[in-house]
């Protein structure tokens, strides 16, 4: 039948300490007793209301414990997961909800309104349930509170399937979002995998009860970016599912001093970050207010999604020396492509990851790319992978596809294949800048420009150009207290770069260059440039 989630649950929750802390958020603490009634009663609950086999529930929520206890409670009932970006217009809510064929909606009070908007038009969805923030509940929503009150929390103890689905929807570069479909048994062996290479893993339910009742899970994990995105959801669900705890921080925007405050109070054992986005502001009020956080019990900080500069790293290191510093090379379509490890004995350069053991790279002929040949390819991804793209079956087959019988995942990512086997990431091919017959990877001058004294962040995107078809152009945010030069900046760029990747035009933004989640915003970063020659 294969591993499926909430058969993982339902096998650890009778053996881990009723006590043990399952949640931290702010204030509230939620023990594993307390997690186990809850979500078993919601599980109940949304069956009760209509909810079948792989139904779609969708969750419009910011980072707290009920996310992930409907989570839970989906996994338990066989539903399948939609996740919502909350900073989505009442429009683009609308799609996802549509295009899932969502049957329930949990969403949290502060989008009340938006939900109210849309409602009319979703004849789909039978189920709205509200976490109220505000002590109110639309008229046409059940409460949270009430729906996983309702019971006496047993088991569900229903016959599942690996077969079972999670959806994680992923906006890409271009077009609409996309609902990635991945099997529980799928994303349980990717795991696995990585853990078998340490040593025994539990290879069944019940000697993984019995591991969680011999070896009670210490694990405490913070996730700083949106559970509404694969980094958060995946590392959060990773910690849940072996019985450990996990912490969300509390305010609408990331805080860095507030994420320090929580791991010097909460002694965190890991941490996700989403790249400079997110660790340079961490860097910066640790330098500021040195010896003010305890960061000792932190082992392992992880980042997914954006290149991670080795400067940042190496700072953060000087108050976690004891850390391991993991830049995971994923995407919702490919997980597990490569990884970056840096310590404080042991530095690598930014964008070079190590390919994992599924990983080749071909070139765009589908031959594979030699180590050291200086050839540019894509980087492929074999099984286990997702079914594919749920209800657009001609993006399933650009992206899986069949090389000399295998199947992998190949989402657009170029590099070059180094002669030590390691992957120098270039970019992704949907962004790549063609300039007089060039091509430039945006990451790339991104990151240079990034090592610039006066540039804090940068983007760089390209402009249609009557001579060069696409011109080069940095979107920039400047350091505190310094102005733009640009002759300054094109000359710094040009002593790394070939004179053809430095930008002809630069801008100062006067918008964010960064999504909630820490990834590149691209489309803000076109629109501000375009504004500025306009």
């Amino acid at each position: 039948m294969g591993w499926n989630f909430g058969d993982i649950l339902e096998a650890i929750e009778p053996v881990l300490r009723p006590d043990s802390l399952a949640f931290i958020h702010g204030d509230r603490r939620i023990t594993w007793a307390q997690a186990t009634f809850q979500s078993n009663n919601l599980a109940r609950a949304l069956i009760k209301r209509g909810a079948e086999s792989g139904d779609k529930i969708a969750f419009y929520m910011r980072n707290r414990p009920e996310y992930i206890l409907t989570l839970s409670a989906a996994f338990k009932a066989r539903m399948t997961h939609v996740n919502i970006n909350y900073r989505y217009t009442a429009q683009e809510v609308w799609y996802i909800f549509d295009n899932s064929d969502a049957q329930t909606v949990v969403y949290a009070s502060e989008f009340r309104d938006i939900i109210a908007e849309i409602r009319p038009r979703l004849p789909k969805v039978k189920t709205w349930v509200e976490v109220s923030t505000d002590g109110e509940i639309a008229p046409f929503a059940e409460a949270f509170d009430a729906l996983s009150s309702e019971g006496d929390g047993t088991a569900l103890g229903i016959q599942r399937s690996g077969e079972d689905q999670m959806f994680i929807y992923t906006g890409g570069t271009t077009g609409m979002p996309k609902g990635v479909m991945w099997t529980h048994h799928a994303m349980r062996e990717i795991t696995l995998q990585a853990e078998r290479k340490l040593g025994p893993v539990p290879e069944t339910l019940e000697a993984l009860s019995a591991h969680i009742a011999a070896n009670p899970p210490v694990a405490r994990n913070l996730p700083a970016p949106p559970l509404m995105h694969g980094t958060g959801l995946l590392t959060a669900m990773g910690t849940h599912l072996n019985g450990g705890c996990v912490i969300t921080l509390t305010r609408e925007s990331f805080d860095a001093e507030e994420m320090l405050g929580a791991i010097h109070e909460h002694k965190p054992t890991s941490l996700v970050i989403v790249g400079d986005s997110f660790g340079r502001p961490l860097l910066n009020a640790l330098n500021t207010h040195a010896g003010k956080f305890d960061l000792a019990s932190v082992l392992v900080m992880v980042s997914s999604g954006v290149m991670w500069s080795q400067e940042v790293k190496h700072g953060l290191l000087e108050h976690m020396p004891a850390a391991m510093l993991n830049d995971a090379f994923s995407s919702s379509e490919a997980l597990g492509m490569g990884s970056s490890i840096m310590t404080k004995d042991g530095e690598v350069q930014t964008a070079k990851f190590m390919l994992g053991d599924r990983c080749r790279v071909f070139d765009e002929d589908d031959q594979p790319v030699a180590p050291g040949s200086g050839r540019r390819g894509l980087v492929a991804l074999g099984e286990p992978l997702p079914l594919g793209y749920y209800k657009d079956s001609e993006k399933t087959a650009r992206t899986f596809r069949l090389i000399d019988g295998h199947r992998y995942s190949i989402p657009g990512d170029w590099c070059e294949v180094e002669a030590d086997g390691s992957l120098t990431l270039l970019g992704r091919g949907s962004a790549c800048i063609n300039t007089a017959g060039e091509k430039v990877f945006p990451e790339e001058v991104e990151e240079v420009l990034k090592r610039h004294h006066a540039i804090d962040d940068a983007l760089v995107i390209g402009l249609p150009d009557e001579k060069w078809g696409q011109s080069v152009t940095a979107v920039v945010q400047l350091t505190t207290g310094h102005r733009l030069d640009p002759d300054d900046v094109r000359a710094f760029v040009r002593k790394a770069l070939a004179g053809y990747k430095t930008p002809k035009l630069i801008v100062v933004a006067d918008c964010s260059l960064r999504a909630s989640n820490g990834k590149a915003d691209y489309p803000a970063a076109k629109a501000c440039a375009e504004k500025a020659i306009a």
